[in-house]
């Protein structure tokens, strides 16, 4: 067997002492130099909040990040923009890595179509709530003369008379044509000339009868808030139906 020859004991805890070295070089240099070079170790981002934006700003915002994304899921949310941001993965505030994914729910670009409920014949409170389980909203409420009281009398979309069972798009909004409790039967105009707006309002509607326009005059010489004309006028036993309107004009200028 060759033996390897030395000078002295000293060159061999010389040598031992560089290789000692250079692996602990090595091994500080991998773990605390080349190890968080590459993989971004310990500089972590900071996930910010998508929800509520388009995609296309969520894109601006993840990009000055360095952040990438993926879209995992879409589905239909009334009230909101085509491609809004609904929920993400990791959530916001979440720490991640440099070029991390971030997992996506949008708003779809077109609203799925559902069938109209049966609304007719139900009060008012429960159809709004039928509407709203089924997806579109809140409705307009029109009222017409008819004895049953806050009942739906029929559905109009698009100011059309539209039947249980057609297809409307989700998130759409519909009229409820509700009875107002009164019968079509005719009654004296009430008159209200002379007296404050206020007082007007309660002897109008007391009557069965609704405020149409109000039309202010600043010129006018009576004190502010009367009522100086009325159409239908209340002379020669002028009548009306229940649930008409009276156009009131009025003395000063428009409340702010």
């Amino acid at each position: 067997m060759m033996k390897i020859s030395t000078n002295s004991k000293k060159d061999v805890y010389l040598h031992a002492a560089i290789i000692t070295l250079l692996l602990m070089v090595l091994f500080f240099g991998f773990f605390f130099v080349y190890l968080p070079w590459s993989t971004n170790h310990g500089d972590a981002i900071t996930v910010p909040n998508l929800k509520g934006l388009t995609m296309e700003e969520a894109e601006d915002l993840l990009d000055e990040r360095n952040l990438d994304f993926e879209v995992t899921d879409s589905t239909f949310t009334a009230g909101l923009k085509p491609l809004t941001v609904l929920s993400q993965y990791p959530l916001e505030n979440s720490k991640v890595k440099q070029g991390r994914k971030i997992y996506l729910t949008i708003n779809t670009e077109t609203a799925p179509m559902i069938k109209l409920p049966k609304l007719t014949e139900m009060s008012v409170r429960s159809a709004e709530q039928q509407l709203l389980v089924s997806g579109l909203l809140k409705p307009d409420l029109e009222y017409q003369n008819d004895s049953r009281q806050n009942e739906v009398l029929e559905v109009k979309f698009g100011g059309t008379k539209i039947e249980s069972g057609s297809l409307i798009a989700k998130g759409s909004k519909v009229t409820l044509v509700v009875g107002n409790g009164t019968d079509s039967v005719e009654i004296d105009v009430p008159c209200v000339v002379g007296q404050l707006y206020d007082e007007a309002q309660i002897v109008i509607k007391g009557s069965g009868l609704q405020i149409g326009t109000v039309i202010y005059d600043p010129t006018s010489t009576e004190p502010a808030g009367t009522i100086i004309k009325q159409n239908p006028e209340c002379e020669n036993g002028n009548k009306v139906r229940s649930g008409d309107m009276i156009d009131l004009w009025v003395a000063g200028n428009p409340p702010n």
